[in-house]
């Protein structure tokens, strides 16, 4: 058996045969935890959850499906209040079971649990962000399985910028949208391709992934917060094959910077209860629910604005960073850290800054400026062995690239937010660590030896990149550093972090 275990919930398996948007995640994920011999459980838990079902023959059916896995028993003598103390209330028996399955995941009876229950990830993270991450959606748990163990070289993903018309409307992305939306064909052809809408959209054999936007002002708008330019994203969608991925959070990442930079005060989005994944990475990133219509579709919006992001006296830097993305907290009063980074892992951790660049990263796309390198994710990690007093999440992180053969060569590149700060001392350790946002395979991880020297395991958000870079030299004539460039984690002063910030249009005072 491989070393890493999955615990799954009852809810992937019993909606396999209900929800179609389910099914082709789950068998790729089942195909793959066969293949390479991977753990998978149930817990004895969610069998009394389901016992409880009075339908007897949705009961006899639930049970039916558990039967396939193996299953991680109870913990004997394990108190209802231990549980409450650690993952929340219990205020009704699914509570139970949720609590239960994250007790498991906590003490390492799994590596992974995999839920789309919304709830469940919220339990989680409220407990730790370490937690938080070892919980997956099914397309996280299939891409990092797949990461895993079939790494390959994936190609640089752009987000292109096209018109409605140009995208044949017998591309197969659009299945699942007209079983979702009645009247989809007569609304793009009336909409979209004679408005001449303007769309993102990700090529990979077909489209892959599709953002259709819209600008609308107080006055023409379905949005309900108070906002005169608004941005209207009236499609989201990612084909179901293509999940797993990462391409939602790639073209979510490539809304955000579009609407900071060039100036929106909101950004909302249309979706459906079906849509777990997605509605989970909107509400990570601060969208609201404002509405449910008469048909059930979701509204889910998020205010942006030009000004500093300031934080109250008691409120979580990171989690402000979070739900603002991608604006965040400056100094003075925010801890600013230099990490040198070398060519090979710059390449795996920031992708779509490989090739050789000029254009501002804001550069004209469409109706004003956005991103065209938008990058693979917003929530990365990274590992190595530097010493360093890294610890407060919220800290700003500036990524300097090391003597390279390609351009840019010695110079500070992105920035992040640091989110938490771990030492994993063995691979299990570091697999566990880094789940969910891990671009190396478990070959890979086994290399680094981390039961002989322990490895930092550094998780962050992407808020930027430094357009036009700053280069050694020009860090050492604004006193960033003295003389040849630091090896090693390094502290930067506040007014010197300020002065690179001012230095990088981010489409917020800094």
């Amino acid at each position: 058996m491989s070393t890493q275990t999955y615990l799954i919930d009852t809810n992937v398996i019993i909606s396999l045969e209900d929800n179609h948007a389910v099914k082709p995640a789950f068998s790729a994920f089942f195909k793959l935890a066969s293949k390479y011999k991977v753990g998978v459980f149930v817990h004895a838990e969610a069998k009394d959850d389901i016992l409880r079902d009075k339908d007897e023959l949705r009961k006899q059916i639930s049970l039916s499906k558990l039967r396939k896995f193996q299953v991680i028993e109870k913990v004997r003598g394990l108190q209802e209040e231990e549980l409450e103390d650690s993952f929340g209330p219990i205020r009704k028996p699914n509570d139970l079971v949720d609590s239960t399955l994250l007790h498991a995941l906590s003490i390492g009876a799994a590596d992974f649990l995999v839920t789309e229950d919304k709830g469940l990830h919220l339990r989680a993270r409220r407990n730790s962000a370490e937690l938080g991450r070892r919980v997956l959606h099914i397309v996280d748990a299939v891409e990092l399985l797949r990461t895993t163990f079939e790494p390959k070289e994936i190609p640089v993903r752009f987000v292109e910028e096209v018109i409605a018309h140009t995208i044949p409307l017998a591309d197969g992305i659009f299945n699942t949208l007209r079983e979702d939306y009645p009247g989809f064909d007569s609304w793009w052809q009336n909409k979209c391709i004679r408005e001449h809408r303007s769309c993102w959209v990700v090529y990979d054999g077909g489209v892959a992934g599709i953002v259709v936007r819209k600008d609308e002002g107080a006055a023409d708008t379905d949005a309900i917060l108070d906002a005169n330019k608004i941005l209207k994203i009236c499609t989201f969608k990612v084909r179901s094959e293509k999940r797993g991925t990462k391409l939602g959070e790639l073209l979510l990442k490539k809304v955000f910077w579009y609407a900071q930079k060039n100036k929106y005060d909101l950004v909302y989005v249309t979706t459906y209860e079906s849509q777990v994944t997605l509605i989970d990475l909107l509400e990570f990133y601060g969208f609201a629910k404002t509405q449910v219509r008469s048909d059930g579709e979701l509204v889910y919006e998020k205010t942006f604005s030009s000004e500093k992001l300031l934080k109250k006296k008691e409120e979580n830097i990171y989690c402000l960073d979070r739900r603002s993305y991608p604006r965040f907290v400056t100094p003075p009063g925010i801890r600013c850290f230099g990490i040198p980074i070398k060519e090979n892992y710059h390449d795996v951790l920031f992708p779509d800054l490989k090739e050789v660049y000029q254009d501002d990263l804001f550069d004209q796309v469409g109706l004003g400026s956005g991103p065209r390198r938008p990058g693979n994710t917003i929530r990365k990690v990274y590992l190595c062995r530097a010493p360093s007093n890294l610890s407060e999440a919220g800290s700003l992180l500036f990524f300097y690239k090391g003597k390279s053969r390609g351009s840019p060569s010695q110079a500070l590149t992105a920035i992040g937010v640091l989110e938490e700060v771990a030492l994993a001392r063995s691979t299990i350790e570091l697999m566990r660590l880094t789940g969910g946002r891990s671009v190396y395979s478990e070959v890979e991880l086994e290399r680094w030896n981390a039961s002989i020297r322990p490895v930092k395991v550094i998780n962050f958000l992407l808020v930027g990149y430094v357009e036009p870079v700053i280069t050694a030299s020009d860090l050492m004539k604004e006193g960033v550093f003295n003389n040849n460039p630091p090896q090693s984690i390094f502290e930067i002063k506040e007014e010197k972090a300020l002065g690179i910030l001012n230095k990088i249009d981010l489409g917020f005072s800094v």
